[in-house]
């Protein structure tokens, strides 16, 4: 058995690459984007570090080369997914999304769909294109993502129906939650995956599936959800009212599948959401160890000479050490094993994005009330770290549940 946490000089590229997009195209925009109180004009702030993000190939880099995309195993792509994320969580999960629309039809799709909308994306020349993924929907009876894949009379969970009518599926319901949906205006992004329910009849998994609805399709609004964190993430709530979709655009593997999608699209998510808390707690240690080297309290010397703060960082240093190699462990496996890791990948997103939140509150605690003065960016990295157990299945509601499932 051969271990080596050396990178190659590829991935030191890679994780240069990404370093230098984050910190001259993204950074500069965070703050202003973050503060913007309407959560769609806030979005359309990070347009041009989006644009340079399609023109460098990283909004695409997750798609296998051959349709046109980046390549990345799934180790690269956390490597590079870390820099992003130290710089600003919400503009990596928009990438993301992209990855968890378009991931699901080179799994499922035909050779058609896949050359049809994979080429779409990275074929396009606006660098404005934009992927959306719709599976959560709101709590009520049977509503709910954490369900989906509950048994109960009349199907339970996804609670979005799409009934064939001849050559088209007539979809009606609501989703609530999901990204990047509408896109830049709020008229829909370019192409959205929604898992919905092609079998009424059918309970639990067996009746749901997966259809791909494009932009400009008649029937469907979309509403911006303002959120405490991640604000440079576009979320929104869907009400589909009759909409119609070709049947074609039903990823054909995904036909009475779409538990499955659901649970290997969480499991490639997985590493990434953890290696995002990494990034949000790297950012918290890198401002509290150099705050701590350089303020004094008022004392003789600098409070890093102190055992407290010494001890507090070592430990949040370690931590956060522990978790990014859990993350590549993570990805490597989903590497090796087509793409599955339902296990591993839902033990990354419980263990890693619960210890960095803990990880980004010990370094507030060594900056002490200052860490809460907004002219630094302590909390926001907290608002960050508090986003990151509660979404992408939040913990408690459907990623331990996936693990005891196992």
């Amino acid at each position: 058995m051969s271990i080596d946490f050396t990178l190659s000089k590829e991935q030191q590229g890679i994780r240069d690459m990404a370093r230098e997009f984050a910190r001259e195209h993204l950074l500069p925009v965070v703050r202003e984007a973050d503060d913007e109180p309407d959560p769609l004009s806030g979005f359309n702030l990070t347009k041009p570090a989006y644009r340079e993000a399609c023109r460098q190939g990283i909004a695409f880099s997750m798609l296998p080369k051959e349709y046109g995309g980046g390549g990345l195993s799934n180790v690269d792509f956390v490597i590079a997914a870390e820099e992003i994320c130290a710089v600003d969580p919400g503009f990596a999960t928009t990438l993301l999304v992209n990855g968890l629309g378009l991931l699901p039809v080179w799994y499922y799709g035909t050779d058609e769909q896949k050359e049809r909308f994979l080429t779409q994306a990275t074929n396009d020349t606006t660098n404005e294109f934009i992927v959306g993924y719709a599976a959560s929907e709101p709590p009520g009876s049977p509503g709910g993502t954490a369900n989906f894949d509950a048994p109960a009379a009349g199907g339970a969970g996804m609670a979005v129906t799409a009934t064939l009518d001849g050559d088209e599926y007539v979809v009606n319901g609501r989703k609530y939650w999901p990204c990047n949906v509408g896109g830049w205006d709020n008229e829909g992004a370019d192409l959205n995956l929604v898992v919905v329910r092609t079998d009424s009849e059918a309970g639990g998994t067996s009746g749901l599936s997966a259809l791909i609805v494009e932009r400009g399709t008649p029937g469907i609004t979309y509403r911006s959800i303002s959120t405490s964190g991640q604000r440079l993430a576009p979320n929104c709530e869907i009400v589909f009212d009759n909409a119609r979709v070709p049947a074609g655009n039903l990823i054909e593997g995904t036909r009475g599948n779409g538990d499955l999608l659901i649970n290997r699209n969480f499991a490639w998510s997985g590493p990434v959401a953890g290696i995002a808390a990494v990034g949000v707690a790297r950012a918290a240690y890198e401002d509290a160890l150099q705050w701590a080297k350089t303020y004094t309290a008022g004392g003789a010397s600098p409070i890093i000479h102190y055992q407290y703060p010494g001890y507090v960082l070592g430990d949040v240093a370690a931590k956060i050490e522990a978790a990014r190699y859990f993350c590549w462990k993570g990805a490597h496996y989903i590497d090796q094993h087509d793409y599955h890791g339902e296990l591993i990948g839902a033990m990354n997103k419980v263990l890693c994005t619960e210890m960095m939140m803990d990880c980004v509150y010990k370094c507030m605690q060594v900056v002490g009330v200052n860490s809460v003065d907004r002219q630094y960016r302590f909390e926001r990295s907290l608002r960050e770290a508090s986003i990151l157990p509660l979404y992408d299945a939040g913990n408690f509601g459907m990623q331990r549940r996936r693990i005891h499932g196992v």
